[in-house]
C-alpha cells in the first residue's frame, strides 16, 4: 500500500470519526501503584490511548505492544498479571530515524505518522515485533531475549506492509498485512528479512465482503493465531451507517481458502486479536474509539462453537468482567513525577536512552535534543533550555508528554521561569492538533501569564496577565466524561488558591496528530536562544479539580 492510499484512508477515517460516539479521587498518581480495592474488573480496562494493541501471553505473563505514532521512545511494551492493570516496563526503540520530520526541521513534522501498529510474538525463547512506518516507508523487525528490561535488535525491510502481523508455522515464518486484499509475504525463518522466492501473494481477497457493501474503511489490522489446527484472522471494517466491526476468517490450512463471519458489531469496539489465560479461558482485546482521550482498550469474554470464536455475551462487550482485578486509573501506564530520578522504572539503559532517569511514563513529542534538557543541572528539577527558533510550542523539540486519561484527569506542575529569556514561551499544554496551553512568556524583559489556544492553523492569545514572581503553579484539567470533551487551564501564585485563564478547551481527535490528548511540558524561544525553564514536578490525578484545587 502506498502512502496516498494510506493519507487517503485517514482523511475518509476523520471524516466519520463522529459517527462512532460513545455515550475522583485526591491522590497523586505514581507508576505503578494502585489505589482500589480488589473487585471485579470493568471495561475499559485502560480508559487511556492505547491503540492497536498486540497481545501476547508468556507462562502467568502477558505482554502487549501500541502504536508509537510521533511519539519516542517508540513502540511502548506493558505487562500484565491479570489483562486488566498494566505497567509500560520497556521501549523498542529510541528513535527510528532522524531525517527532517523527525526531528521537527525544515518545516516537516512526523504527526500522525510515524510507527502505526505492531506485531509482538514470542518464538523459541525469542521476542520478536514487527512494525511499520509511513514516514520512512519501510517495515521493522525488532527482536530481543530480554522483553522487560533488554535492549532490541532492529532489522530493515524496504518495503512497507500496512498492519503487519507476524507468524511462526512450522518452521516458516510470515507476515500478514495490507488492506482489503489481506496479503501474505514470507520472511526468513528467523524473521529478519524477505525470503528470495518466498510466498507472496492475496490470502484473503475483498475481505470487507461479509460485512457490508459500502465502507467508510474496508478492512484491516490484521492478527493472526492458530488455534486447535485452526488458522483464525481477525480483522476490523467500518461498514458505512454503522461502527467498528470485528471479522473473523477461518481456514484449516495457512495458504489456503478462508471463509468469514462477522464477530462483532458493538459500539465501534474491534481491532485487536485473541489472547487464552492459562486456564484456559478466552478474550478480545481490542480497542474503542472515544473522543478526544483517544482509543481505549477493551476486554471482551469470547466463547467457541464449533470452532469459531464469539465475542461477547450475546453480541454484547460487557461493562464488568468476571475477573477479580484492581480495577482503577491507568495507574502503570501515567504518573506523577517529583524528576528526581526516582518516579518509577528506568529505561533499560539509563545512561544513553533518551530518556535518562525519567519514568517510562514519559514520551518526547518526535526526537529530542538530549544536549538541552537535564534533571542534574538542578538536580530535583526538569530543565528544558532553548537550542533554536519555533513558532509554536508543537514546533518545538523537548516537548515531553504523557498521556491522559478518563473519565477525568488534573494534570499541575510547578514552573521556575527566572532564566527565561526575551521571546520565549514555556508552560503546561494539552496536545493534540486543536490544542491549548496555560503558561508564561517573557516580553521586554517583563513576564506575563498567558493562555493560548491553537489548531492547525491558527493560534491566538486568549487572556494574557502580568507576572511578577519567579515560581507559578499550572494546571490543565480534562473531561472525557460522556464524550464531554472540555479541558479547563488553571494558575495559582501561591499552589492553594487556583485561577482559571483564558476560555474552555473543546476538544477534538482529530488524524492530524491521530493520537488522544496529551498532557505536555515545554519551553521555546522566539528571539533568543539560552533561556531555560525549570519543572519542580509533574502531578497527575483522577478528577476534575476545581478553582479551590
Amino acid at each position: 500500500m502506498n502512502s496516498t492510499t494510506s493519507y487517503l484512508l485517514k482523511g475518509t477515517f476523520l471524516l466519520f470519526l463522529i459517527l462512532l460516539a460513545q455515550t475522583g479521587l485526591s491522590q497523586s498518581i505514581e507508576p505503578g501503584k494502585k489505589t482500589n480495592s480488589t473487585t471485579y474488573a470493568q471495561n475499559p480496562v485502560i480508559w487511556a490511548d492505547v491503540p492497536d494493541p498486540s497481545i501476547i501471553r508468556v507462562g502467568d505473563s502477558y505482554y502487549m505492544s501500541s502504536t508509537t505514532m510521533h511519539f519516542n521512545p517508540g513502540v511502548p511494551i506493558m505487562k500484565s498479571n491479570d489483562l486488566v492493570n498494566w505497567e509500560i516496563v520497556n521501549y523498542v526503540y529510541d528513535t527510528l530515524d532522524d531525517s527532517d520530520p523527525f526531528l521537527l526541521q525544515n518545516g516537516q513534522n512526523a504527526y500522525g505518522e510515524g510507527t502505526w501498529a505492531s506485531s509482538l510474538r514470542y518464538h523459541n525463547g525469542t521476542f520478536y515485533l514487527a512494525t511499520f512506518s509511513n514516514t520512512t516507508q519501510q517495515t521493522y523487525i525488532f527482536t530481543t531475549d530480554d522483553i522487560e528490561s533488554g535492549s532490541w535488535e532492529t532489522f530493515t525491510i524496504n518495503r512497507l506492509f500496512h498492519d503487519p502481523s507476524l507468524f511462526f508455522d512450522d518452521g516458516r515464518a510470515f507476515l500478514l498485512y495490507g488492506v482489503d486484499d489481506i496479503r501474505i509475504v514470507e520472511l526468513t525463518s528467523d524473521a529478519t528479512t524477505l525470503k528470495p522466492n518466498g510466498v507472496d501473494r492475496v490470502l484473503i481477497s475483498d475481505s470487507k465482503s461479509i460485512a457490508g457493501d459500502k465502507f467508510y474503511v474496508p478492512a484491516e489490522g490484521a492478527h493472526i493465531r492458530k488455534i486447535n489446527g485452526y488458522y483464525y484472522v481477525s480483522l476490523i471494517s467500518w461498514p458505512a451507517g454503522d461502527g467498528r466491526t470485528q471479522l473473523t476468517y477461518r481456514s484449516d490450512s495457512l495458504l489456503g481458502e478462508y471463509t468469514g463471519k462477522v464477530s462483532l458489531q458493538d459500539d465501534g469496539i474491534a481491532q485487536g486479536g485473541l489472547i487464552d489465560t492459562p486456564e484456559g479461558d478466552w478474550y478480545g482485546f481490542l480497542f474503542q474509539d472515544h473522543g478526544s482521550v483517544g482509543r481505549i482498550p477493551q476486554l471482551v469474554p469470547v466463547h467457541w462453537e464449533n470452532n469459531w470464536p464469539i465475542f461477547g455475551i450475546n453480541g454484547e462487550v460487557p461493562e464488568q468482567l468476571d475477573i477479580q482485578a484492581e480495577d482503577d486509573d491507568p495507574a502503570g501506564i501515567v504518573g506523577s513525577d517529583e524528576f528526581d530520578g526516582n518516579a518509577g522504572p528506568a529505561q533499560y539503559n539509563e545512561e544513553t536512552s533518551i530518556l535518562k532517569g525519567l519514568s517510562l511514563v514519559w514520551q518526547w513529542n518526535h526526537n529530542p535534543d538530549s544536549d538541552h534538557w537535564s534533571l542534574n543541572e538542578r538536580p530535583g528539577y526538569l530543565r528544558l533550555t532553548n537550542a533554536e527558533f519555533d513558532t509554536s510550542w508543537v514546533d518545538t523539540r523537548n516537548t515531553l508528554t504523557q498521556r491522559t486519561f478518563g473519565p477525568q484527569s488534573t494534570g499541575t506542575v510547578l514552573m521556575d521561569i527566572q532564566h527565561m529569556k526575551n521571546g520565549d514561551y514555556a508552560g503546561l499544554g494539552a496536545l493534540q492538533g486543536t490544542n491549548g496551553f496555560v503558561g508564561v512568556k517573557k516580553e521586554n524583559g517583563e513576564m506575563y501569564l498567558m493562555m493560548m489556544k491553537a489548531t492547525p492553523e491558527e493560534q491566538e492569545e486568549i487572556e494574557t496577565l502580568p507576572l511578577e514572581q519567579d515560581k507559578v503553579h499550572l494546571r490543565i484539567a480534562f473531561n472525557f466524561e460522556d464524550m464531554t470533551d472540555k479541558a479547563y487551564f488553571y494558575y495559582s501564585l501561591d499552589g492553594e488558591s487556583w485561577h482559571q485563564i483564558g476560555d474552555m478547551l473543546q476538544m477534538e481527535y482529530t488524524l492530524d496528530h491521530f493520537v488522544g490528548y496529551r498532557f505536555a511540558l515545554f519551553s521555546y524561544a522566539t528571539r533568543e536562544t539560552g533561556g531555560s525553564v525549570d519543572f519542580d514536578y509533574f502531578r497527575i490525578e483522577p478528577g476534575l479539580l476545581n478553582e479551590d484545587g
